[in-house]
């Protein structure tokens, strides 16, 4: 039998750290134990010959003590142990015990007790003797007109098993199921039946099934399961007559109570027919189903089917858009996003508004609402609306206003994105410009945030295009600033805070010169107290504390960035009012007043009213706005940069962002299903074992358990193996290592180089990281220069570094010899792939991971893109910095970087990298984040491997 038809047995846990029994102990348990003793000894055994240790002499015991017992745990535990005892001797002739064993099997067959008759028809599912099964054939005949249900049910399976791997055993096994199925009235045994049938003879099974096709919607539904498999394997192999009927009775099990029977009608109806008709039936079905199963595994699972049908069949399920946003009232964050998703993309002109609608009540209730993810679901629905609006402009004005209302949002990301939403639709639609400044100050005095109150300024300073508009922007800016100059009402505000304390202060000025003297404490000694801090810095904690308007609050605070862009708003604003109004004295009012504003925050920020002081960039940008509103002599290039190229700027990134998105969808559109010189196929000449003729359920099936990876390529294969031993070694081993999704499999070939026979050769393996081997190895007999083949599965927990190491130990005569393996290094590159995410997000989960790894760039390269590339290469990671940002000729680079493994893991990297000047040699960094420790060590470890792999400069 070839070790792939060998039968898988469950691992055991086995307890080394007690003394195992030794081979007469067994004996003496079996021979002389109780029933229970027995039992015991029986599932030491059983567990001993699972590991390696088979016990061949101590067959003969347990039939002659075992076998004849009465008990059913040790009749279950026996079947086990035939399972997996050694049945056949040297010459490779089965041994005369089984003739017992056999017989012993066929008065359990013919058991008065329908639970031990069963039970053995299940054993008899994985024997693979054709000896042992020969004399079984008419007892398990015999059960399928057993009066119980449970022995007629596993009679079944037994005789397909049989059938299947010994077909001349029972020759006539499909004509004996045909007669039990029409005669039989239990479910199970009906559904069994027909499985065979499907399985061993399509044909009877397609005949039974048109037999019932008035009847399939009434069906049980393991039947209708068994059913739809059927139509599915039928139909993929070629054009069966009965195609028009099968879509019939699919639509009809569209209507079943199973959600199951549902979900693969639905699946099996769009691979039989192209109808939109049919699409869309299948699509309400599954949308039915997510609406209506609790489970958000499955929910997500089939949202994946409906976008993969949506995709296929582009605006054929536009008109069910608002069914799918139905699935919205799950609480689950991941089922809402990919709802959302789907939802996006079949969005049109007809359908954009009742879309915009719902996301706008969904968006009302996260108000009044308490739930987890209330804000994490405001922000979904933001950026939802947002992308509606900017793709379709006739609702762009409907939804502007309403989402200004979640300027004040206390989440800041809401409003970060809300304010990105107005920036650009301000940009986009003109006709909406006056409209949306008005609202926008309207809502200054709500605004929280800094970065929200940045993003309102730009807009007011870029938009704000006429005379009254910039009047009213002044006045607006007045109210969230206060009372000008900032430091002297604060310190007016400080000293009316203080109010009677004034008279302490001077007390404490007179009884101690210069600002200090000596106070006695309690305890009677003394100590140094300044007024200031006695009296003015309590009465400078309670000013701070006051309530101020939120701008001047957030320039308080130390947010002397929003300061800097205020100035530049003020700037923007005094020079388009000079260019618009002939009142030259009003225009020189607004600058007077737009400098005063500037200076009392660059003042200010010198002061002990601010929790920082004003940092160096801040300063000089408001320097150079001051100066720019007193330079008469530059008025013409002043008025180009601040009135043109920013507002230009953005309108080209704008265009950017745009053409970017055109290309990728046109990328994922333009697949050329067929290209021009590829051969033509004729499925009537096609062999049975072409691609053509392959179920499409069956490919996904092995697909998804690994099975259809069989056919490689060769070199891939090549640069896998590891080589364990050296050449000179008694054992030659080499391992190829093959990763399939969260399992690692080893296939190691052993070599005998030697004239002897290795007995008990065992290869034991050990793991480091978050590696776990499942199974232990089998013990082995190598012949004189023979070889084999052992397989072990390792299970992969994250994304780690791991390092597999162990050694083959074999006993030659009465010596033990033991070979230490190379260790195998696993890398964590087969579970990261390139991933993309938006500069928010980024910056989001930057701050939020804890774990950090700075690597010093140490290379040969004098190229900062190649560079950036090598890394991106190495590490399998995609580049989040725009290339714009990077084109251009600069001994400077920053750029981040972005990748997700199989186990939903983040990694995010900075690089920033300069050439040395004279040098031209690259120094700089790689920091590398990650919510565990080890994606950041093994990101670390790759990056400084692969900078010592290059050993090439490149000019």
């Amino acid at each position: 039998m070839s070790s792939s038809d060998a039968s898988c047995f469950t691992v055991v846990f086995e307890d080394n750290s007690v003394e195992q029994p030794t081979t007469q102990d067994l004996r003496n348990g079996l021979q002389k134990g109780s029933e229970e003793v027995k039992l015991e000894t029986l599932r030491k055994i059983v567990t001993m010959s699972l590991n390696g240790n088979s016990q061949p002499a101590l067959l003969m015991p347990i039939i002659q003590y075992v076998l004849p017992s009465k008990n059913k745990i040790i009749k279950k535990l026996l079947h086990f142990y035939w399972e997996i005892c050694p049945k056949y001797d040297e010459n490779g002739k089965l041994k005369q015990e089984m003739i017992l064993v056999c017989n012993a099997i066929r008065n359990d067959l013919q058991h008065p007790n329908e639970y031990i008759r069963g039970s053995t028809l299940r054993f008899l599912q994985k024997i693979k003797d054709a000896e042992l099964l020969e004399p079984l054939i008419p007892t398990c005949r015999s059960c399928l007109e057993h009066r119980h249900s449970y022995v007629r049910k596993n009679a079944v399976f037994a005789i397909y098993t049989i059938y299947r791997e010994f077909e001349h055993l029972i020759p006539d096994a499909p004509e004996l199921i045909q007669t039990f199925l029409v005669a039989e009235s239990d479910v199970t045994c009906k559904r069994n039946a027909f499985l065979f049938l499907a399985n061993c003879n399509p044909a009877k099974a397609v005949d039974y099934l048109v037999s019932l096709y008035d009847q399939i919607a009434s069906l049980d539904e393991l039947i209708q399961m068994a059913a739809i498999e059927l139509i599915r394997k039928d139909c993929a192999t070629g054009d069966s007559p009965h195609r028009p009927r099968y879509i019939r009775a699919l639509f009809e099990l569209l209507n079943a109570s199973s959600h199951s029977v549902k979900y693969e009608a639905a699946t099996t109806l769009t691979t039989l027919t192209q109808n939109p008709a049919a699409i869309k039936a299948a699509a309400s079905c599954l949308i039915e189903l997510i609406v209506k199963e609790s489970d958000n595994n499955v929910k997500v699972i089939v949202l994946d089917r409906l976008d993969a049908l949506r995709s296929k069949h582009e605006h054929v399920l536009d008109s069910l858009v608002m069914d799918i946003l139905r699935v919205l009232s799950s609480p689950d964050m991941e089922v809402r996003r990919k709802c959302l998703h789907i939802a996006l993309a079949m969005v049109t002109s007809r359908n954009v508004e009742e879309v915009v609608m719902l996301l706008k009540t969904q968006l009302t209730r996260t108000l009044d609402q308490e739930f987890d993810k209330n804000l994490e679901y405001r922000q979904l629905l933001i950026q939802s609306i947002h992308i509606c609006a900017i793709k379709f402009s006739e609702v762009a004005a409907n939804v502007v206003h309403a989402l200004m209302e979640f300027l004040g949002d206390s989440n800041n990301p809401s409003a970060v994105d809300v304010i990105a939403f107005v920036r650009e639709v301000v940009e986009k639609f003109p006709a909406l410009r006056t409209s949306i400044t008005e609202k926008l100050m309207q809502t200054f005095g709500d605004i929280k945030g800094g970065k929200v109150f940045r993003g309102a300024l730009w807009i007011i300073g870029e938009y704000c295009t006429e005379v009254s508009d910039i009047e009213d922007a002044f006045q607006e800016i007045r109210k969230v600033l206060g009372e000008i100059p900032i430091l002297a009402s604060e310190q007016r505000m400080l000293d009316e805070a203080g109010g009677s304390g004034e008279g302490e202060a001077d007390k404490e000025k007179t009884a101690a010169p210069g600002g200090h003297g000596p106070r006695v404490l309690q305890d009677g000694t003394y100590a140094t107290e300044t007024a200031y801090s006695s009296g003015a810095a309590a009465r400078v904690d309670a000013a701070k504390a006051a309530a101020r308007p939120p701008l001047r609050a957030l320039i308080l605070n130390g947010d002397f960035y929003t300061g800097s862009l205020l100035a530049s708003t003020l700037t923007k604003l005094v020079l388009r009012y000079k260019q618009l109004s002939r009142d030259s004295r009003k225009a020189n009012a607004l600058r007077a007043e737009a400098m005063l504003i500037m200076t009392s925050v660059i003042r200010v920020g010198q002061s002990k009213f601010v929790t920082a002081p004003i940092d160096e960039d801040s300063q000089e940008r408001i320097m150079s706005c001051l100066q720019a509103l007193t330079d008469e002599q530059q008025a013409k290039a002043v008025n180009e940069i601040f009135l043109q190229d920013t507002k230009a700027a953005y309108a080209k990134m704008v265009a950017t962002e745009e053409k970017k998105a055109a290309e990728k969808k046109e990328k994922e559109s333009k697949v050329v299903a067929v290209q021009a010189d590829d051969l033509l196929t004729f499925r009537q000449f096609s062999k049975k074992a072409g691609t053509d003729g392959v179920d499409q359920y069956e490919m996904d099936v092995n697909r998804a358990t690994g099975a259809g990876e069989g056919t490689e390529d060769v070199v891939s294969n090549l640069s896998r193996v590891i080589q364990l031993t050296g050449f000179s070694d008694p054992i030659y081993a080499e391992a190829y290592v093959k990763v399939h999704q969260f399992d690692i499999l080893l296939d190691v070939l052993l070599v005998n180089q030697t004239s002897d026979t290795l007995q008990n050769l065992c290869v034991e393996f050990a793991t480091l990281g978050d590696l776990k081997l499942v199974e232990r190895p089998a013990i082995h007999t190598l012949a004189p220069h023979s070889f084999h083949s052992i397989k072990a599965t390792i299970k992969v927990s994250s994304t780690e570094t791991g390092v597999i190491f162990g050694n083959i130990i074999w006993e030659t005569g009465t010596t033990e010899t033991c070979v230490v393996l190379n260790d195998i290094h696993i890398d964590i590159m087969d579970y990261i792939k390139p991933a993309y995410c938006n500069e928010a997000q980024f910056r989001s989960m930057w701050t939020e991971f804890e774990w950090e790894n700075r690597v010093n760039v140490n290379t040969t390269i004098t190229d900062l893109r190649l560079y950036l590339n090598h890394i991106m290469k190495s590490t399998n990671m995609s580049c989040l910095t725009a290339d714009a940002a990077l084109s251009g000729d600069c001994d400077f680079l920053s750029a981040n970087m972005y990748a997700r493994s199989l186990f939903g893991e983040d990694a995010l990297a900075n690089l920033s990298i300069e050439k040395v000047e004279g040098t031209g040699t690259i120094q700089g960094h790689v920091r590398i984040r990650s919510k565990t420790q080890g994606i950041a060590l093994s990101l670390g470890d790759k990056i400084t491997l692969a900078q010592k792999a290059i050993a090439i400069p490149v000019a």
